[in-house]
């Protein structure tokens, strides 16, 4: 009997280890070992993408948080607009000419830390998401970073 996770969480911060740990735990999610893209006969479940929440900080970006890696469907995106639209999250959408996935994320992040400290938003630090996209799914054939940062 094949069967599928819908999440899996670890308490973490953005140190060296704890950024470690996410590296390890999303191999793991790639390789299937950790089956939320597939199920446990590695068979790849059409529809969901991976991605990442944020919660359960305790404090700040520089303290301890929850990182929950899901699979959603396109519903989730959906109700993320929703959520932009009324002021509730502020949508950040960095991509790499390069095509480095990693460097797009990095710009996101940068710039959300950058307005947070110049003051242009205001995060709760409630529930953040991350929606990073491989340039072969893309329309303009580069890697992105979509996040959703809850703002007060």
């Amino acid at each position: 009997m094949a069967y599928k996770l819908r999440e899996v969480t670890v308490r973490t911060n953005n140190s060296e280890e704890g950024t470690k740990v996410i590296s390890e735990i999303w191999e793991d999610i790639v390789s299937g070992k950790l089956p939320i893209l597939f199920d446990t006969e590695h068979m790849f479940q059409q529809g969901v993408s991976p991605v990442s929440k944020y919660s359960n900080y305790s404090s700040d970006e520089s303290g301890d948080y929850d990182l929950t890696i899901m699979a959603v469907t396109a519903g989730f995106f959906r109700k993320m607009e929703t959520a932009v639209s009324k002021g509730l999250y502020k949508k950040y959408d960095e991509k790499d000419e390069s095509g480095e996935i990693g460097v797009c994320t990095r710009k996101a992040w940068e710039k959300v830390w950058l307005e947070q400290k110049s003051g242009n938003i205001k995060r709760a630090f409630t529930q953040d998401y991350e929606s990073t996209v491989p340039g072969e799914y893309t329309k303009d054939g580069k890697p992105h970073c979509y996040l959703y940062i809850a703002i007060k």
